[in-house]
């Protein structure tokens, strides 16, 4: 489970630190700084481009386009029952934002996951785990 909330910690953090309702985050730092700093800009976007392609390389071989609409399904599934119950309101767009992030961050951690809990489930190991 602690490797499931570390891939999902860092999932939020890239998530995060490209775009969130601050101003502490790369889209309003680059626009900010395109200008003055851009070797930098460009340096931290590659970097963030990295991490992306990590993640999003990760979770399609893992649980594919499908699944990832099935996480976000259940995500905003799960979401409409708390509006439902009035456990949560959906009127502040800050917290929606977060509430996206939180959402696509869980995808991302999921996907990057799915093969060590599908081979703890099932016993079986995915093909690209010929070197374990």
């Amino acid at each position: 489970m602690t490797g499931f909330i570390v891939r999902w910690a860092l999932a939020f953090v890239l998530l995060a630190a490209t775009f969130n309702p601050t101003r502490y985050n790369f889209i309003v730092w680059a626009q900010n700084n395109w200008d003055a700093q851009m070797p930098l800009t460009v340096l931290f976007a590659l970097l963030l481009l990295v991490g992306y392609i990590i993640y999003l390389r990760a979770t399609l071989r893992s649980i594919g386009a499908f699944g990832m609409g099935l996480i976000l399904a259940i995500a905003a599934a799960l979401a409409w029952v708390l509006v439902d119950y009035g456990f949560l309101n959906l009127d502040n767009p800050t917290q929606n934002l977060w509430l996206g992030l939180v959402a696509l961050s869980l995808v991302l951690g999921i996907g990057l996951s799915w093969s060590h809990v599908r081979r703890r489930v099932s016993g079986q190991s995915d093909m690209d785990d010929v070197d374990e």
